[in-house]
């Protein structure tokens, strides 16, 4: 016999939305699970360029998400200052970009209340030497830096203390009605086949680009356009602020500098399939024209890959003027399926990353009204990572606070009792054994992909070439026991390496690609790993 689970509510999505609204949901005290089908933050918002808006981008175009942004930056930086870099932003006018288009700009980021002042031109070059002399204007602007994953994960460890549960690697299959009401869902665990039983009163679907799939499971068709944006990634930071290019939002013009490298986006492109969202050498060249003209010496810069993340944006009636999404707003939309017949069931289509809180806690207010639930949100107050926390005994900043929020703590315990684990194991993010030997034996951590999200081994300039081995080594014991073999996982984590280079590599490039093939394939014999390995 099914053993079945109960809750009140259930949210479907691991991205930002979903962890926030699982997060709002936990503060409140309501009984709260978040199902997703993969691991957390697998999708857009890990996948995007890192860039906390300020508005400003949206300030012609899009008023209300340009309002919206500016009121969540200044939110944001106060509640999750582990996960953002306020590094500031700048908008610069080429001489190829349109005079006019600066006063419609100011008077929209005004209106907005975004807070705006033109610079010296000459002291950005010189804070900046690799960028264009070939600019006209330069305004400052409160853009910041964030890292999506760290973001993800500081939610949902918060939430869990709240009393609220997560389940990764768990597929929603089917969803139970009665009456025309929402009674409970069918799950199953992607990793080991078991299925489950839940018992619910309302189910919000926060499930990005998927969400329309989620519906399917009631007939209710969603029209969600799915867009796909490409970004370029190099082997250092060639700007310490974030650049925008000052006009109409285009292919291009996002830099951002992210860690210890440089995020060159986007492209926008609708796309049918949110799963195979891959980079083109199209979309590649598209991209370094577009950079080039801000850089001029942007092709000396090694590139490292090229990946792609998919939008889902919601294009009311679902006529598009045209294939690449830009025309459709980046302000989301909350529909209650009641009109469609069905209570208890709620869907989120579009907003962005730096307007999560905000989304959460109108979907929260909603479905609270909904059930009778009287209670306030706190989500702009309480910090994801209290500032005690932040700080080592001896008044330091606490790397491992910062880096993994309230689970930071572990990871120091661990030191205590593992002091020669102190030692650097990837040199290029500075992550060290300790780190990752720790990590890999959460229970969330299920595999090597897993472990990179939450660490950031093979993000930096190797790309795993180094890490990957040391890191496989290091955390054996704690791999062994999940449920892929740890020999898969490297080879599962060395693809997904690849594939993301294969875009880039020219000339010289693909020949040290090939001899690292080579390397992989005949030395550690790993082409001849299959999905049953056994040590």
């Amino acid at each position: 016999m099914m053993v079945v689970n109960k809750t009140k509510v259930m949210v479907i999505g691991g991205g930002t939305t979903g962890v926030g609204i699982i997060r709002d949901l936990a503060l409140r005290g309501i009984d709260a699970v978040l199902v997703e089908q993969q691991d957390l933050a697998h999708g857009a918002s890990f996948r995007f360029h890192g860039l906390l808006h300020s508005g400003a981008r949206y300030a012609v175009n899009d008023f209300s998400a340009a309002k919206e942004c500016i009121e969540e930056n200044i939110i944001l930086k106060k509640i999750a200052s582990t996960c953002i870099n306020n590094s500031g932003g700048l908008f610069v006018q080429h001489k190829t970009d349109r005079d006019e288009y600066i006063g419609e700009w100011l008077r929209g980021c005004s209106e907005a209340g975004i807070e705006v002042k033109e610079v010296s031109i000459q002291n950005v070059l010189n804070e900046n030497p690799a960028m264009s002399r070939d600019l006209k204007r330069i305004y400052s602007v409160p853009d910041g830096i964030i890292d999506g994953a760290r973001l993800v994960w500081a939610n949902v460890y918060q939430a869990m203390e709240y009393g609220a549960r997560v389940l990764t690697y768990t597929k929603l299959s089917g969803i139970y009605t009665a009456n025309g009401k929402v009674t409970g869902a069918e799950v199953i665990n992607t990793l080991t086949g078991q299925k489950s039983n839940w018992e619910c009163e309302t189910i919000i679907n926060a499930a990005g680009t998927w969400a329309d799939e989620v519906a399917k499971l009631t007939g209710i068709e969603l029209n969600v356009t799915k867009n796909k944006g490409t970004l370029l990634v190099f082997n250092q930071r060639l700007t310490q602020k974030v650049v925008n290019r000052l006009r109409i939002p285009d292919d291009g013009d996002i830099i951002v500098p992210h860690h210890t490298v440089t995020i060159l986006g986007t492209t926008s492109v609708n796309t049918d399939e949110p799963d195979s969202a891959k980079p083109t050498s199209g979309e590649v060249q598209i991209l370094l024209d577009a950079g080039r003209e801000l850089f001029p010496e942007i092709d000396n810069y090694r590139l490292l890959r090229a990946y792609a993340g998919v939008r889902p944006l919601y294009a009311g009636n679902g006529e598009v003027k045209d294939d690449d999404g830009r025309d459709i707003s980046r302000d989301f939309r909350i529909f209650d399926h009641a009109h469609n017949g069905l209570n208890g069931f709620i869907s989120l289509i579009g907003g962005k990353l730096t307007t999560y809180r905000m989304i959460a806690e109108k979907t929260v207010n909603y479905v609270c009204k909904t059930m009778g639930i009287k209670k306030k949100c706190q989500t702009a107050e309480i910090p994801l990572v209290d500032s005690k926390r932040l700080l080592t005994m001896d008044g330091k900043v606490n790397k491992f606070a910062v880096r993994y929020g309230i689970r930071g703590e572990m990871i120091q315990k661990y030191l205590q009792q593992n002091p020669e684990k102190e030692i650097t194991l990837c040199e290029c993010e500075d992550i060290s054994f300790a780190e990752v030997e720790e990590v890999a034996s959460w229970k969330s951590t299920n595999n090597l992909d897993d472990l990179r999200r939450k660490t950031r081994i093979g993000m930096g300039t190797c790309q795993g070439l180094y890490c990957s081995f040391r890191s496989l080594g290091s955390a054996w014991n704690a791999m062994k026991n999940k449920p892929q073999h740890p020999l898969r996982q490297l080879v599962c984590f060395l693809e997904k390496r690849y594939k993301g280079q294969k875009s880039v590599l020219w000339e010289a490039q693909i020949k040290e690609c090939e001899l690292t093939l080579g390397i992989y394939s005949t030395i550690f014999n790993l082409e001849r790993v299959e999905e049953n390995s056994e040590v």
